[in-house]
Formats: C-alpha cells, sequence, structure tokens
C-alpha cells in the first residue's frame, strides 16, 4: 500500500518537464554527467526531479540554498543510485548545506585505543556527515569543487550517500544490501583484503591508491572505494580489480567502461 502510494507521488512529480535550467546546471556542475548516454541521463533528470521534491533542504550558517545547489547535490547524490531501486535513499529526510566546512568540537578520548589512529584529535574541520535515520551534512564550496573535478577521486557527496546506503540494513559497517549471498560473500573476500592492505600500508606511511581515510574503518573504507570507483575507475579496475568487480555489481554500474567510450 505504501508502494503504491510513493509510486503515485512520484508520478505526480514526474508530470512536470524537467527544467531546462536543472539540466545546465547538471552539465555545468557534475563532470560525470558528460560520461552518460542518453538514456542515462533521462533516468538521471527523473531522480533529480523527485530527489529535489521530497527532501527537506535546508540552508546553514547564513547559507541562502538556491536551484542550483539542490540540483547539484541532487544529480551526484542520484548518480550512485542509477541502476538501484529508486527508495534507496528512503532513509535521507533531509540535507543540511553549508557554504564551508563546519567545525566540530574536541571528542572525548575513548576507552579503547586502535593500532592506528587517523581520526584527528582536537577540534575538526568537517565538510560533510552522514547521520543514520538523520541528515545528511555537506559544505557547499567542497560539493562545489568535488563535482566539476570528476578525476580527483575525491567526491565529497559520494562519499556522504555511500553512507546513506550503507545504513540502510540498520548499521554502518561497510556493507550495503546486497543482492543474494553470493554476492555478499564475495564482497567479504574483496574488501577486507583490500581493507587490510590499505591499513597496512598507511599504517608504516607508504603510499595507497585510496585514500588512507579509508583505513579509518569498514563504513568509512566503503564511503572512499565509492569515490575512486566513480572518479578513478580504470586505476581501480587495474590495481584492485576483485574490489572494483564487486562494486560494479553492486551499483550495476561500469564507469571504466564509460571513460573508455
Amino acid at each position: 500500500m505504501f508502494e503504491w502510494w510513493h509510486e503515485r507521488v512520484r508520478d505526480k512529480i514526474l508530470e512536470a518537464p524537467f527544467p531546462p535550467a536543472w539540466e545546465e546546471i547538471i552539465a555545468r556542475n557534475v563532470g560525470h554527467y558528460a560520461r552518460l548516454t542518453e538514456d542515462e541521463r533521462a533516468r538521471l533528470h527523473d531522480l533529480t526531479q523527485v530527489f529535489v521534491a521530497q527532501k527537506t533542504w535546508e540552508g546553514c550558517g547564513g547559507l541562502e540554498l538556491t536551484d542550483e545547489m539542490r540540483v547539484t547535490i541532487a544529480a551526484q547524490a542520484c548518480l550512485l543510485v542509477l541502476e538501484l531501486p529508486h527508495r534507496m535513499y528512503r532513509d535521507v529526510e533531509s540535507i543540511l548545506v553549508y557554504p564551508s566546512a563546519v567545525v566540530r568540537p574536541e571528542q572525548a578520548q575513548g576507552v579503547f585505543v586502535r593500532s592506528i589512529d587517523l581520526l584527528a584529535s582536537g577540534p575538526v574541520a568537517l565538510h560533510g556527515e552522514a547521520h543514520r535515520g538523520g541528515p545528511v551534512v555537506l559544505a557547499w564550496d567542497r560539493v562545489l569543487r568535488d563535482g566539476k573535478r570528476p578525476n580527483d577521486g575525491h567526491n565529497l557527496v559520494y562519499h556522504e550517500f555511500a553512507h546513506k546506503l550503507d545504513m540502510l540494513d540498520g548499521s554502518a559497517d561497510g556493507t550495503p544490501p546486497l543482492h543474494d549471498r553470493e554476492a555478499l560473500a564475495a564482497w567479504a573476500k574483496a574488501c577486507e583484503a583490500a581493507f587490510l592492505e590499505l591499513r597496512a600500508k598507511a599504517e608504516r606511511g607508504a603510499p595507497t591508491l585510496l585514500d588512507s581515510y579509508g583505513a579509518t574503518n569498514e563504513a568509512e573504507f566503503f564511503a572512499v572505494a565509492t569515490e575512486h570507483f566513480f572518479d578513478r575507475p580504470q586505476s581501480l579496475r587495474e590495481h584492485l580489480p576483485a574490489l572494483y568487480d564487486v562494486l560494479k555489481t553492486f551499483y550495476r554500474q561500469d564507469p571504466a567502461a564509460r571513460v573508455a567510450a
């Protein structure tokens, strides 16, 4: 009954044509848009239109939200779920957008100390956060920069919304809802090997393909791997083929093929 109602609401939103000004925004601010086929762009338009309409948007820190901000964020978030069921962001109710990084006060030291401490002590400048059952927090200047530089390997929106996909099963453990047991087994094998390799290199200060922040824990590893999967897919496929394959299976996309085309 609820799914029927959601479909009706979605169909009602899509009765309005996609604004040409929005397509110009996406083409200007989302570098990956140029790699999509016409059919993929059309589906991204639909997802973006529904996302903008259904989520609660709030400008924070004196920021006045504009259509450019909403559409740029929505298009990047929806690219992740382009081939997935469109209700994958059902846990996302609101997006809080700040003009720039937000400083989080120093947190108390925990009882347990990890062998590797990649989390800074003292006040932390945050560009984004994703809360389970709560909002996604984003810094607009970082969103815009990352969207326009699609080959950097860093994308704030991809990172935070990957966390939201991870949280769909109730916990942030680096494993989003997978299609079947075979996919879960392949996921565990590929991700564990890549995560342990990244952590070992980060501990000894060696160069890493993925951002060393991904060695913090399994949840951050999935978010960082997602950034690299979409931004630098060919290098990920070359150096970590098993990881690339499980991400390709989950997202049902092949970004390396898009780059090659």
